[in-house]
C-alpha cells in the first residue's frame, strides 16, 4: 500500500475573504500536489459560497473556527489591508502558517510584529508579491547584472489605472483601510525595482487630489538606488487611478549605456529593446530572450565606429531592436505566477531549509517604501 511521505501530507488550506481574487488565487494554490481547501471565513459572496461547494470546503461563520480547525494548516488573508494584521495576528497565535495579499499591513510597525511573531513561532508570514517569480523579472535582472547594455542609468513605471469598479464609497480610496495608492498597490513595484537595483530611498514625492472631492487619485515618487561608489540611480513611479477600464494599462522603461527596455502590463509579459551592440552583445541578448523577434534598425560602420556616450568608448556593428512576449496569454502567466508563489512557499513549510524567491522581508521592506513614499507625499 502507497503512503504519502511525512513532509509531503496534505496541506489544508483555510481562507479568509474568498472575493474575485480570491477565486483565481486559490484555483492556482491547489494544482500544488498534496494540497486541499478545508475551509472559507469572512466573505458571504457568491464566489464563497461556489468555491466552497466546488472544492467541499467548509463555508464557516468565524475567523476563530477557521484559524482553530485541526486541518487547516496554511491561511490565505486576501481582505482589504486595514484587516491583514488582526487576521494574521489571529492565524499565527493559532499556530497557523500565513500567506496574505499585498501590502504586508497598513504600516510599518504592524509588519514587523507579525513577521516577529511568526518568526518565534517557527512560521510563514509571507506577502504575495508574485511579480518576482515572472522569467521577465530574473531576465532584466540579468541583464542589469551583466552590464550587457553598460550601466543602468535611469527607469520609470507609468500605471494609468481604471477606476470603473471603485465607487466613492469603495474602501480603496478610504486611507484609514487601504493606507493610499502608495501603500495599497505601490508595493508590488518597490519590490520588484528592489529586487533589481537593491534597497532605495525616497527622494521626492507628491499625491493630487481629485477636483471637488477628497478622493487622492493620482501619486508619484522619486527613489534613489546605489550609491556613490556604484552610481546613483534614480526611478519614477506614477500612479493614476483615474481612466476607463478600456484604457487601463502599464508601462515601465528602464534607460542603460547602450539602450533601453520597455516593459509593458502590471506585471510584465511583454518587451521591446532598442540597443547598439556589437555580435557577442547579440547573441548573450537572443539567449536571454529566446525565440525573440530580431528588427535591424540601422548598420553601424566606418568611420561611424567606435561609438561614445558618457565620455566612454564602445564598438557596435548594429542598431536593433528587440520585441519579446507578444505572442504570451498573460492571463495565463499571472496563473503560472501564484502557482510558483504558492509551491515555493509550501516547499519551505514541508522542508525548512529550502530557498524561497519572497521571504518575510520583501513584504515588510516594499511596504516601508511605500510608506516613506506616503508620508514624504503629506509633507509635500
Amino acid at each position: 500500500m502507497e503512503t504519502t511521505a511525512p513532509n509531503e501530507r496534505e496541506l489544508g488550506i483555510g481562507v479568509i475573504g474568498m472575493g474575485g481574487f480570491g477565486l483565481f488565487a486559490v484555483q492556482q494554490f491547489l494544482q500544488t500536489p498534496h494540497t486541499k481547501l478545508v475551509a472559507i471565513a469572512g466573505s458571504k459572496r457568491d464566489e464563497a459560497m461556489v468555491t466552497a461547494k466546488r472544492f467541499g470546503a467548509d463555508q464557516l461563520a468565524s475567523l476563530d473556527e477557521l484559524v482553530n480547525h485541526p486541518d487547516v494548516d496554511l491561511v490565505y488573508i486576501a481582505t482589504p489591508p486595514f484587516l491583514h494584521y488582526e487576521q494574521a495576528m489571529l492565524a499565527l497565535n493559532a499556530g497557523k502558517h500565513v500567506i496574505c495579499e499585498k501590502p504586508l499591513a497598513i504600516n510599518p510597525e504592524q509588519g514587523r510584529e507579525m513577521i516577529e511573531t511568526a518568526r518565534q513561532k517557527g512560521l510563514l508570514m509571507v506577502t504575495n508579491l508574485m511579480q518576482r517569480y515572472n522569467p521577465m523579472f530574473a531576465r532584466i535582472k540579468h541583464l542589469i547584472d551583466k552590464k550587457l547594455l553598460g550601466e543602468f542609468l535611469h527607469g520609470y513605471f507609468e500605471n494609468y489605472a481604471g477606476d470603473e469598479g471603485l465607487s466613492p464609497e469603495h474602501w480603496f480610496w478610504d486611507r484609514s483601510k487601504s493606507g493610499g495608492i502608495f501603500i495599497e498597490h505601490g508595493v508590488h513595484f518597490f519590490d520588484m525595482f528592489a529586487g533589481w537595483l537593491g534597497e532605495g530611498t525616497v527622494k521626492a514625492a507628491q499625491v493630487l487630489t481629485r477636483p471637488g472631492s477628497a478622493i487622492e487619485d493620482q501619486v508619484q515618487a522619486t527613489v534613489e538606488y546605489g550609491d556613490d561608489e556604484t552610481g546613483k540611480k534614480l526611478v519614477n513611479f506614477y500612479h493614476g487611478f483615474t481612466q476607463t477600464g478600456r484604457m487601463d494599462r502599464q508601462e515601465m522603461r528602464l534607460l542603460f549605456e547602450r539602450g533601453d527596455v520597455t516593459l509593458f502590463e502590471w506585471v510584465p509579459t511583454r518587451m521591446i529593446m532598442r540597443c547598439l551592440a556589437d555580435e557577442e552583445t547579440t547573441r548573450a541578448l537572443l539567449d536571454l530572450f529566446p525565440g525573440a523577434q530580431l528588427n535591424v534598425t540601422a548598420n553601424v560602420s566606418g568611420k561611424d565606429r567606435p561609438l561614445r556616450g558618457r565620455h566612454k568608448e564602445f564598438d557596435a556593428y548594429q542598431q536593433i531592436e528587440i520585441r519579446f512576449g507578444f505572442g504570451d496569454e498573460k492571463q495565463h502567466l499571472y496563473s503560472e505566477l501564484l502557482r510558483l508563489m504558492f509551491r515555493d512557499q509550501v516547499s519551505a513549510i514541508r522542508y525548512p531549509d529550502t530557498h524561497r524567491t519572497i521571504r518575510e522581508e520583501n513584504g515588510l521592506y516594499s511596504l516601508q517604501t511605500a510608506t516613506e513614499a506616503d508620508q514624504l507625499a503629506r509633507q509635500s
